[in-house]
């Protein structure tokens, strides 16, 4: 199973951390905080994790591969040259995404809690969707209307899980201005 972490932002609420490391390098609870994903999607079977970057991706790779080898796993950038958005970095990783059957997994870097990946997948699973989000609903409604399919709450943002046939589906990043 494979994972997509965002990690290409500069980190400008962070800093001055982030003027000498990746957003995703600064430690939370005397670890960088993409570890504390990367270490959960190991648990739930996750052997590959892609890493969308931008900003100091050196930095980043040299870590990653010694964290690669340390949990037994393969770690790969996909490198964006301009910034991208959200559902670029996804595009740009599609050839290192497809090649399994089964979905993965699509976190933003800054997001750290107990994750539910396995009830997620679960989750997944028997409703046979296309794609899974996680999120944490505080408030159910968006601009005061419900969101609902099958009688379950949903609201894009957080975790996602979607199928394979979705990352096939996204078109090429493409730069509006």
């Amino acid at each position: 199973m494979k994972a997509l972490i965002l990690v290409g932002g500069y980190g400008t609420r962070l800093r001055p951390l982030t003027l000498t490391k990746p957003k995703p390098l600064v430690e939370f609870c005397n670890k960088p905080m993409v570890l504390h994903q990367i270490e959960a999607l190991v648990q739930v079977g996750v052997t590959h994790v892609i890493l969308a970057v931008s900003y100091l991706s050196d930095m980043l790779q040299r870590e990653m591969e010694v964290e690669a080898k340390r949990l037994n796993i393969k770690i790969t950038l996909s490198q964006e040259t301009e910034p991208l958005g959200t559902a670029g970095p996804l595009a740009l990783a599609r050839n290192q995404l497809q090649g399994d059957i089964n979905p993965f997994f699509v976190l933003n870097s800054d997001v750290i809690c107990d994750f539910p990946f396995e009830d997620m997948m679960k989750f997944h699973k028997h409703h046979q969707c296309e794609g899974t989000i996680c999120v944490r609903m505080e408030n159910t409604t968006v601009l005061g209307l419900d969101v609902s399919v099958r009688d379950e709450l949903f609201i894009n943002g957080g975790v996602i899980l979607p199928h394979k046939e979705i990352s096939e589906s996204v078109s090429e990043p493409k730069i509006l201005i």
